[in-house]
């Protein structure tokens, strides 16, 4: 899972845990059609083979910006046919974040506009510098956001909220996402990416399949009623149950030593 992209650094920083880096830093880590393509060959390929990720921290590259959204100097002059085209490549990209059955921690580094700032609602959650800066800014050229942002953004900040920033294409600071509920946490520049990091390895040394069934539970759930999330989350304990893990994590607790969790 560390093949070599174009626009991806892809890194295995332990046996269990990738860091993905937008590497477009002369762009501001812009989507462009290339990138957008190898985000899905990504994200799909650990779809449909997690082999040993466990959890995967994603950042962009330099401190300026986690990314700043659709590349507009590729979009410049742009048939409609030909956005059209290349919109449905993003809308395969945030489906493929947003299916990815490994938790993925955001290590947002600096501003984070447009698609960028959808793409921090898509991932499980975010960590960001105190100097990142977002915002929806797609209703100041013509359009709305595109890659789930009036879904995602509105279910991590609220109806209200998200119509406010969706509306106004206002920025808003790291303190202010943190408060929102955009952020889990706010570091300095140079502690950002070891927290990601320490918060994905404590990730790894759990179960990976429990990991993986508490993830889709609580996602899934979300957008069901409660007795139907109860029911979901029912099933996905189900398959836990029956795993090699589940009877070493048993026996690690009772022989009071630490699991040695494989994945089955």
């Amino acid at each position: 899972m560390t093949q070599d992209f174009e626009t991806l650094l892809v890194e295995a920083r332990s046996p269990h845990v990738l860091l993905v880096t937008l590497n477009r830093p002369g762009s501001a880590n812009a989507f462009n059609t290339a990138m957008a393509r190898e985000l899905i060959a990504f994200f799909e390929g650990v779809s449909m083979e997690t082999g040993d990720t466990r959890a995967i921290v994603l950042t962009g590259s330099g401190t300026r910006a986690f990314c700043a959204g659709g590349d507009l100097k590729e979009r410049h002059g742009m048939s409609d046919a030909d956005w059209g085209r290349q919109h449905l490549v993003y809308e395969r990209m945030v489906r493929a974040v947003l299916g990815c059955p490994v938790p993925i921690i955001g290590a947002i580094n600096g501003a984070a506009y447009g698609g960028g700032c959808e793409l921090v609602a898509a991932l499980d959650f975010c960590y960001a510098a105190e100097t990142a800066v977002f915002a929806q800014t797609e209703v100041k050229i013509g359009i709305i956001p595109g890659a789930g942002g009036t879904q995602t953004l509105a279910r991590a900040v609220g109806e209200r909220r998200a119509k406010e920033l969706i509306l106004s294409g206002v920025p808003f600071s790291a303190t202010e996402a943190l408060d929102w509920g955009l952020l889990n946490a706010v570091f300095p520049q140079d502690e950002l990416l070891p927290a990601a990091l320490a918060t994905a390895e404590r990730i790894a040394t759990n179960a990976p399949i429990a990991t993986r069934q508490a993830k889709q539970a609580i996602h899934k759930g979300l957008q069901m009623g409660l007795a139907d999330g109860l029911a979901f989350e029912i099933e996905a304990y189900k398959r836990t149950v029956p795993t090699a893990d589940r009877r070493e994590g048993v026996a690690a607790f009772n022989e009071k030593r630490a699991p040695r969790f494989e994945g089955r």
